[in-house]
């Protein structure tokens, strides 16, 4: 018997299971709905931003609370000399008590903290929708590089194809006598050239992958699909709804914090105020007794303690108006140059897909019936097919960036409500 029957076959099938898992076909197809739900359920910055509101809601339930009482446990008079001396219970003066005390901070002081955390769990809410926003952009841009990239990449295939044609053309030219047989390394040359610029586009794609990859993790690796996303621009809406950006609502609650701060300070100056009962226990031949004590805070030196606080909470609230102001002007400039540059890319794509790439076809098809005919010389044939190839990966650019610029406006003013 000759073991060499047996495992004959194991490296075809091998190949063979390699060639099935590598088929582009049987990956998972990601539309950009998927992905953006993909986004939204796996983002570690939402969970953080989900942890962040929970922590202030429960840090908001305290936040008038009294403080919590004190126990007093003491002994008092205890003697150390005379005949009585080093007993607990033999001198009229010694005492052992035990007492609970209540700090009360003023009411102002109370209403302020309140007021401070209720403002809290506002801000992180708001910061939980702009991290949304966010990630759901984030998430958009990334997919649609991704899928421009597969766009290219069935482009290659048809230059490819192309490029065999020539091939065959340029074979029949040489058969018949009308071209020289050094021309049958034009399409070679061609070719080495399309694998270079394949290459990039691969190394293109690895980097776009793992920029999805940040988002929704493992099905980044599945194959876009669905076509480029065309959200419709209302230049004079997004005007309006620019003062309702997330990233600016979140200055509401973040300006009512710094306010209840600065209410805060102020209450330092009130006094804040405690009450202690104690109750002593002296010797079986004394009588007990019980004391009531109150103490206050005496705030009388507000210049050197409550009024720098003051001012200092006073400065942070005037830096919050101000980075409000800067974010306003910033997100003003970011929707004017979106939006000049949407126009101007609307206006590409369409000189694209009406003149510049039906011009670079009909010239390759002039340049190469000219060759056929024995007119014209293969560079110019060459020359024409290079052009048309470049205006048609510059078509995909194109649309891609309008794509994106689409989705920075569409995210940060068309879905502010969300």
């Amino acid at each position: 018997m000759n073991p060499k029957r047996y495992c004959t076959g194991w490296p075809v099938v091998a190949a063979l299971a390699a060639s099935v898992l590598a088929l582009p076909s049987l990956a998972a197809p990601l539309t950009l709905d998927e992905a953006l739900r993909l986004a939204e359920s796996n983002a570690p910055s939402l969970t953080a931003q989900a942890a962040k509101l929970q922590a202030a809601s429960n840090a908001a339930i305290p936040a008038g609370e009294l403080p919590d009482p004190k126990l007093l446990l003491g002994v008092q008079n205890y003697p150390i000399g005379g005949p009585n001396r080093w007993t607990i219970d033999q001198d009229f003066m010694t005492q052992q008590s035990v007492g609970v005390r209540q700090e009360v901070p003023n009411r102002d002081k109370r209403k302020a903290r309140i007021e401070v955390a209720d403002a809290a769990v506002d801000r992180a809410a708001a910061e939980g929708r702009v991290e949304r926003l966010n990630v759901r952009q984030a998430t958009a841009l990334a997919w649609i590089s991704s899928y421009s990239i597969e766009r290219k990449e069935v482009l290659f295939q048809d230059f490819y194809k192309e490029n065999r044609l020539l091939t065959e053309t340029i074979r029949a030219q040489i058969a018949g006598g009308r071209a020289q047989p050094a021309d049958a390394v034009t399409p070679k040359q061609e070719a080495a050239q399309l694998a270079d610029q394949q290459d990039d586009l691969i190394r293109l794609r690895a980097q776009a992958r793992a920029g999805l990859k940040r988002w929704i993790g493992p099905a980044a690796n599945d194959e876009p699909t669905g076509g480029l996303p065309q959200w419709p621009v209302e230049t004079s809406g997004y005007t309006r709804k620019l003062q309702h950006h997330p990233a600016l609502a979140a200055f509401v609650p973040m300006t009512r914090e710094a306010q209840a701060k600065v209410r805060e300070a102020e209450a330092e100056k009130q006094s804040d105020w405690s009450w202690e009962l104690d109750y002593q226990h002296r010797g079986r031949q004394f009588g007990d007794m019980v004391s009531v004590q109150f103490s206050f805070d005496l705030p009388l030196f507000p210049d050197s303690r409550q009024n720098p606080k003051i001012a200092a909470k006073h400065a942070e609230l005037n830096q919050l108006e101000a980075e409000r102001e800067v974010t306003v002007r910033e997100k003003t400039q970011q929707l004017e140059e979106d939006l000049a540059e949407y126009e101007r890319l609307n206006r590409a794509v369409r000189r694209s897909q009406e003149s510049l790439v039906p011009l670079a076809k009909e010239k390759v098809g002039l340049t190469m019936a000219s060759y056929r005919a024995g007119k014209g010389n293969l560079t110019a044939v060459v020359a024409a097919r290079r052009e048309l190839i470049e205006v048609r990966l510059k078509q995909v650019d194109i649309e891609e960036q309008r794509a994106l610029t689409n989705a920075r406006l569409y995210f940060n003013y068309g879905e502010t409500s969300l």
